[in-house]
């Protein structure tokens, strides 16, 4: 971590910037670290909603304690061919994971979908995700078969007739269907429930709020995605336009 681990008091700094309502790029800027420190602090210790700054101290203290001693192979990244900062890069990575951890994907999967994210073509084999991440390709198999369960990577076979896992602007809009579309289970199985346990009682009136609270979400996520859908298909910058001056990206995290 560049500048050596938060203190205390950084940590409190950071509980008031987020009780405040301050995007990460801010609070960063006022303590002098990189945006990457301050999301992943933030998400690794109960995330924007329940953080708080001493728990997060003696979870970290803990962490110190019980953390074996790193094989020596220095501290600094291996440079990139692709030029990019290398350290910067890792630290975005680790970030990025966090994220997605936060948002209910488990470890593996994280690191897997970030992976996929972070490279430019958007594609890579088992072997090249298993050596990325210097895992057991078992573990890259689970994860990709969670991951194609919930439409958030696709399988495609390259000239050499192997399997890339790719994500693109179209897995989101597919994700975010199969989202509505599990609702729309919950809404079914709920009005089953109503003509079950009858019309008039207080347990079908609390079943059929619950499928019309559903049905609603449901039906405004599809109209939602079919717009977005377009937006993605537009380009890089015409969603920009959409962004409202000095919202930054952070601050969209974070809602």
């Amino acid at each position: 971590m560049p500048g050596g681990r938060l203190t205390q008091q950084e940590r409190q700094q950071i509980a008031l910037g987020l009780a405040d309502s301050l995007p990460y790029a801010e609070i960063a800027r006022r303590l002098d670290r990189p945006t990457s420190t301050v999301t992943r602090e933030v998400m690794r210790n109960g995330g924007p909603n329940g953080y708080r700054a001493d728990l997060a101290h003696h979870a970290t203290e803990r962490r110190a304690h019980r953390r074996r001693p790193a094989p020596s192979r220095g501290t600094e990244a291996a440079p990139r061919p692709d030029g990019r900062d290398a350290q910067a890069v890792a630290d975005y990575e680790e970030a990025f994971t966090t994220v997605l951890m936060a948002s209910g994907l488990n470890k593996m999967g994280a690191r897997v979908l970030t992976s996929l994210f972070l490279t430019d073509s958007g594609s890579r084999t088992a072997s090249e995700l298993a050596g990325s991440l210097q895992v057991s390709p078992a573990s890259i198999s689970k994860a990709i078969t969670f991951l194609e369960s919930q439409s958030l990577v696709r399988r495609e076979r390259d000239e050499r007739r192997r399997d890339r896992y790719v994500v693109d602007d179209e897995l989101f809009y597919q994700a975010t269907i199969a989202s509505a579309r599990a609702n729309d289970h919950l809404v079914a199985i709920a009005r089953q429930g109503v003509a079950l346990l009858g019309a008039h009682t207080p347990t079908a009136a609390r079943l059929e709020n619950i499928a019309r609270f559903l049905d609603f979400i449901s039906e405004s996520i599809t109209r939602a995605a079919e717009q977005a859908r377009e937006l993605l298909r537009s380009g890089p910058s015409t969603a920009a336009s959409h962004v409202p001056p000095g919202h930054s990206d952070q601050a969209a995290i974070r809602s």
